[in-house]
């Protein structure tokens, strides 16, 4: 019995550090992309014009596009859910 519990945290505690090494090498992943996009752009959209460190404009381009394609995924099962409805 008690060796059964040892292996669960010694199997816990594995999975945890790999969760550790994970996140680690993601920080630094994006702590390298902040600091080689850190100039400034100008961009324009629609009659605004906006200067931003490219990062942050590549950041929220990622998550429009991220919001986007969750919404367009939505729709697309609330259609098919309710033309499986109507189908009744």
């Amino acid at each position: 019995m008690a060796n059964n519990a040892a292996q669960g945290r010694s199997q816990g505690s594995s999975a945890g550090r790999w969760s550790l090494i994970g996140g680690g090498a993601l920080a630094a992943a994006l702590l390298a992309f902040i600091v080689q996009n850190r100039e400034s752009v100008s961009f324009t959209w629609l009659f605004w014009t906006f200067n931003a460190p490219l990062w942050i404009v590549l950041v929220l381009t990622a998550l429009v596009a991220f919001l986007i394609g969750q919404f367009a995924l939505m729709w697309r099962r609330h259609r098919r859910r309710q033309a499986r409805r109507d189908a009744r």
